[in-house]
């Protein structure tokens, strides 16, 4: 790397991890990782609390301060918010001449969606090439479901690859990523993401134009979609909505808006302009509010559910991480965590760096000295602002044989990854849950 190079995301979060470690003995944790990302980004710490939904005084006096004195202490110099880049740039430059750093920067620290160009995402056939048949069809429908963590977002973006190599328009919207305040009324939420689409789209937002009270916020943004956005479109649109159940903490408008998809892919068959329209909806649970069985997008379109890896998955995994496992040799990782892709790629990025051997892996897996603690700690507080929750998966956990819950705790639960669901029964999602909630949950 030359003086002028900018180390990526990815590289930037892989060496501050391997100093952070070597230097404590412990890994970055998730809301430190979130404050060097919003650094890296350029961000100030005020945007990167509101992101998170935590206090500027707690992430700048706390969180970032511990990082910045992590740092600093690793690398032996003083380390700001303001100069990290430069010194990390050195370091990475230094240890870069090392015969080492083949290893280390072929390796990706687990955290987020994988990029396009990352060695380590494994099909999970035949969903890639469904997708990438179905969204060739006029107006057509994906719906993407898999809990958190399982790699909706990944597929979704190399779906978005493959339609944008088809010269398709792309638009990406995140409902998570979406202010409090844009859920207030139907009305401000359809205004919202009309805006949305209008700028990724670089069309002047019209909104005024289209919009009348007399004839309701749904009538004027269909209108505004088919006049001002299909009609002036040269190519087809693939319109990405991910994390679409954020939407099911506000039934009314949840009920209205998911209708709206449900008519745009049905005027696909009766009008040429909406056969410009894709649509591809990810979502981490079951549908828990009512909807009309007519009017919801959820029974049309293709429906795909991401499933685990299978031992065959978890071999080609650790090989892509330079380990010589036979299917065999994973059995012992799976019968800790079942085939989670984030909980294996976690495992097998420290196997591959011999931080530790298997065996130490799996005997400290549950416990707060292990790989997970950040992950299985993160998991717990959120359960313990729902302790409905909390109660009811210490049911699961304790349990000697499948239970069953009420249908809303279920699905709640499933989009966490934390339960398994066969039919009306309810088992931990993997031994790993099951050790480490049945001590940790009061």
């Amino acid at each position: 790397m030359n003086a002028e190079t900018e180390l990526s995301w990815e590289q930037t979060q892989n060496l501050v991890n391997t100093l952070v470690l070597k230097h404590t003995g412990r890994y970055l944790s998730d809301v430190e990782i979130e404050v060097l990302r919003g650094a890296w980004e350029g961000k100030s710490y005020g945007k990167i609390a509101e992101q998170l939904f935590l206090t500027d005084n707690y992430i700048s006096g706390d969180v970032g301060y511990r990082l910045w004195k992590k740092l600093s202490a690793a690398l032996g110099e003083e380390v700001t918010k303001k100069n990290f880049r430069q010194a990390l740039k050195r370091e990475w430059q230094k240890t870069s001449s090392t015969p080492t750093s083949n290893c280390a920067i072929a390796l990706q620290f687990p955290e987020g969606p994988l990029g396009l160009d990352s060695p380590f995402y494994v099909e999970r056939p035949p969903i890639e090439s469904d997708c990438y048949k179905e969204i060739l069809k006029p107006g057509s429908l994906i719906r993407i479901r898999g809990p958190r963590k399982m790699g909706k977002t990944s597929l979704l973006n190399r779906v978005l690859a493959y339609a944008t190599q088809q010269n398709y328009q792309v638009v990406r919207i995140n409902l998570r990523k979406a202010e409090k305040t844009v859920f207030t009324s139907l009305n401000k939420f359809l205004r919202w993401f009309c805006l949305n689409v209008s700028r990724q789209l670089n069309l002047e937002p019209k909104l005024d134009d289209y919009w009348d009270e007399e004839i309701g916020s749904k009538v004027s943004c269909t209108g505004y979609f088919e006049t001002h956005l299909l009609e002036q479109l040269e190519t087809d649109l693939v319109l990405s909505l991910d994390e679409i159940d954020t939407l099911f903490n506000y039934a009314d408008i949840a009920e209205d808006f998911l209708a709206l998809l449900r008519e745009w892919h049905e005027e696909a068959t009766l009008q040429e302009s909406w056969r410009k329209l894709r649509l591809i909806i990810a979502h981490s649970t079951e549908v828990y509010i009512s909807l009309n069985i007519h009017q919801s997008p959820f029974n049309v379109g293709l429906p795909l559910r991401l499933p685990p890896f299978n031992q065959q998955q978890v071999q080609t995994l650790a090989q892509l991480h330079g380990l010589t496992w036979t299917v065999e040799m994973t059995q012992p990782l799976t019968a800790m965590i079942g085939g989670h892709p984030y909980l294996i790629r976690r495992a097998l990025y420290h196997l591959a760096r011999q931080d530790m051997t298997l065996q130490q892996l799996l005997q400290d897996a549950p416990t707060h000295a292990g790989v997970y603690s950040d992950h299985l700690r993160c998991c717990l507080g959120n359960l313990k602002q729902q302790p409905e929750l909390a109660f009811a998966l210490k049911q699961v956990v304790t349990a000697q044989s499948p239970i069953q819950l009420e249908s809303v705790t279920v699905y709640q639960l499933d989009s966490m990854g934390i339960v398994h669901l066969n039919g009306n029964q309810v088992t931990p999602s993997c031994e790993l849950y099951r050790q480490y909630f049945s001590t940790n949950l009061a």
